[in-house]
């Protein structure tokens, strides 16, 4: 039988238990917000001291890394000869040479070691995917990008100076201006070796799609930034591989939009183009203008530079 005095009795207190449960929500969603709040002020503080710690390591950093990139089809093997003469001739520590390819799914593969000892120590980039052609060139000047962040997180530098043979060259010009943060890095100077700016073309009226791309992106360029373009040559017309056409074409990229853009042709003894890195003169041009920094020495025209003419 219904009973009214009994559901008058029952209906307040489904009403408290109600309340009571959202009141016990509410506590709990409470907890939880405070909890993820003081988790990431937590979080966020390491991230900063971490972040700081790094800007500190950086800033007391006193090594200036050269870094080499091999050109198409090379191996991180490349400059070997060339690191065995510069060691014999260095007086006292030898340069430490730390090598790292880049495999074709991106990971990262580290050989030799990195002092800190020495403030100028040898770290050659090279990659798995090195075909001759200018979307590998692109690929490949993006995965340095990548390679450059993850060298300054683990050895905390900033000031480097770079070196590319043949391609390699090119990749450094595509880092520079599509990936190069001023911020993070600081670029001394850059030497090209045997770099086809405007590929196979001999015509200096013909550029290529990938000259054209880079002349359009120069002004990204670091404007306090050394440039050297080595051409080799026995006839002044190629040096076996590449037509110092295609080498000069560099001054269309660099010319008034860095500090000093140099081009000079090399010949005699290891003036082939794959040889180029174990040239005499080469080495001596990475020796004083990048390992002395001479380059506003004068005594470094012993080595006959030839800066470019603006009118050609």
């Amino acid at each position: 039988m219904f009973n009214p005095f009994q559901s008058v009795i029952h209906f307040p207190k489904k009403v408290w238990q109600t309340w009571k449960n959202a009141a016990r929500s509410s506590r709990i969603a409470l907890i939880l917000t405070v909890t993820a709040v003081i988790i990431l002020a937590v979080l966020g503080r390491i991230w900063m001291l971490s972040e700081h710690q790094n800007d500190r390591a950086i800033q007391k950093s006193r090594i200036q890394p050269v870094i080499f990139v091999p050109g198409s089809s090379a191996t991180i093997q490349r400059f070997n000869s060339l690191f065995t003469t510069l060691n014999d001739e260095t007086k006292g520590t030898a340069h430490s040479i730390l090598k790292v390819q880049v495999n074709n799914d991106g990971s990262l593969s580290y050989s030799g070691h990195l002092s800190t000892s020495n403030r100028q120590p040898f770290i050659v980039v090279g990659f798995e995917k090195n075909q001759d052609n200018y979307p590998t060139i692109q690929a490949d000047a993006q995965s340095l990008g990548t390679v450059m962040t993850e060298l300054q997180s683990k050895y905390h530098f900033r000031n480097f100076s770079a070196v590319g043979h043949s391609n390699g060259g090119l990749i450094w010009t595509d880092y520079l201006e599509n990936y190069y943060s001023a911020t993070n890095f600081h670029i001394r100077t850059l030497m090209t070796l045997g770099t086809p700016f405007n590929f196979s073309e001999s015509s200096t009226t013909k550029k290529t799609q990938m000259l054209s791309d880079f002349i359009n992106g120069a002004d990204s360029l670091p404007t306090d930034l050394s440039v050297y373009s080595v051409a080799g040559s026995d006839d002044y017309t190629d040096d076996g591989t590449v037509n110092v056409q295609s080498v000069l074409s560099g001054k269309y990229i660099f010319q008034k939009h860095v500090a000093k853009y140099t081009q000079t042709t090399v010949s005699g003894d290891n003036a082939q183009h794959s040889k180029l890195p174990e040239n005499p003169e080469v080495v001596n041009l990475i020796r004083e203008l990048i390992l002395d920094n001479k380059a506003n020495d004068r005594g470094a025209s012993a080595n006959k530079l030839k800066k470019a003419d603006p009118k050609n």
